[in-house]
């Protein structure tokens, strides 16, 4: 099987097991040119082994792994690897060396000339730091410094590992943002994280882990449909309005006072827009109306506790 020229991860019926344990099985996956995954799954569904895949610091049992078309292990793979952006869960950092020597330090590791780094300093908001010592860093500064170090060279595929732990909300937006620009440059990336909440809007495809099994697999709506996760329709207005509105969409039982005034109407989504029609009908006399889709989160949990899977987008 030929790998498509604009996958730069490709994944093929891999397993990976240790003595009796399967940590990974049967997995099928790719991550094309430019676009974003998020590997959601629990403690021990097999995140961290895929992600030592990628790198090629293990082999797999079976299947077939290839990055930027070759096989990470093989000795035709360590040109390709300054192509990565490589962010660990964790991030150690030698203490007697500035925030600028680390940089310059982990540059040189991945053959790149040397240089000031004045600018990737200041990209994660630490250019004010940059020549103190990392022992004196707080945990979200050493996080900082190593998505500075990921984002050298400009790589071409980033994977991160909980690319935010440790940070304040603004710090975190930053980061998104930061990934958000690499992502518009090209890079491609694969982010393990467990906080769901962050990625609704910042990934193109999930990929759902679950006890080493590959779950499901494609964007949030796709996911939401498959499980069949209703969209949810809030509105507030007058008493009586919210009546005529009961009425007018005629199905009770996907009704929901929640307080006085407040409405919510939960619906397939492929019903949204005719239900939004007739409750538009009611115009000047409806206050507010918001529209919440099932996030992340909840799909994740639907695909956890239930027995459906493989779902692609395509």
């Amino acid at each position: 099987m030929k790998m498509d020229s604009q996958m730069v991860m490709d994944f093929a019926q891999v397993s990976k097991t240790y003595g009796k344990v399967k940590a990974l099985e049967d997995i099928t996956l790719n991550l094309a040119k430019g676009s974003s995954v998020a590997l959601v799954g629990h403690n021990g569904a097999g995140k961290s082994t895929l992600i030592k895949l990628i790198l090629g610091l293990i082999k797999p049992s079976s299947g077939r792994v290839r990055v930027f078309r070759q096989e990470p292990t093989s000795g035709a793979f360590n040109p390709l690897r300054c192509k990565i952006g490589y962010l660990p869960e964790q991030c150690l950092f030698q203490k007697s060396l500035t925030g600028r020597e680390t940089l310059i330090f982990y540059a040189q590791l991945k053959g790149l000339k040397a240089g000031k780094f004045n600018d990737s300093l200041e990209r994660v908001d630490l250019a004010a730091a940059a020549d103190r010592k990392v022992g004196t860093y707080s945990k979200g500064m050493r996080q900082r410094l190593g998505v500075a170090q990921a984002l050298l060279g400009a790589p071409e595929l980033l994977v991160l590992d909980e690319p935010t732990s440790g940070l304040d909300p603004i710090a975190r937006q930053n980061i998104y943002k930061i990934i958000g620009e690499e992502k518009e440059r090209g890079a491609s990336v694969l982010i393990s994280s467990h906080v769901l909440t962050e990625l609704d809007d910042r990934i193109d495809q999930v990929a759902i882990l679950n006890k080493g099994k590959l779950t499901a697999m494609g964007t949030i709506p796709i996911l939401r449909r498959k499980v069949k996760m209703k969209s949810e329709i809030i509105l507030s207005a007058p008493k009586l309005v919210i009546e005529q509105i009961e009425k007018s969409v005629g199905t009770p039982r996907d009704c929901t006072r929640k307080r006085d005034g407040v409405l919510s109407i939960s619906c397939d989504p492929e019903n949204k827009i005719a239900i939004l029609e007739k409750i538009m009908v009611f115009g000047a006399g409806i206050e507010n109306i918001e529209i919440q889709e099932p996030s992340l989160e909840l799909v994740y949990n639907a695909y956890s506790n239930s027995n459906i899977g493989g779902a692609q987008d395509v």
